[in-house]
């Protein structure tokens, strides 16, 4: 799955896919433990098709509260200040 792909899918979409990766991921880290797995990369494409769709619902996130305000908490950009004791 591309991560242009999971963009159009809305945040319940996406975290539905995470949950059906993760128990796919579950059940072939079973069988890899009891057995010989046909296809062994399976493993790994799941792992991170699940990274992929975390990163996408992480940038909504993050985009949503952006979106709703014009004006962004302002920090400073050198280190905090001491005070002196």
């Amino acid at each position: 799955m591309q991560a242009s792909d999971i963009r159009e899918l809305s945040e319940g979409d996406v975290q539905a896919r995470i949950a059906e990766l993760e128990e796919e991921l579950f059940r072939l880290k079973f069988r890899s433990a009891t057995e010989t797995l046909e296809s062994p990369l399976r493993l790994r494409l799941v792992r991170k098709d699940i990274a992929r769709l975390n990163t996408v619902l992480r940038e909504k996130q993050l985009a949503a509260p952006k979106q709703g305000s014009g004006a962004s908490p302002s920090r400073s950009k050198g280190p905090a200040k001491r005070a002196s004791r």
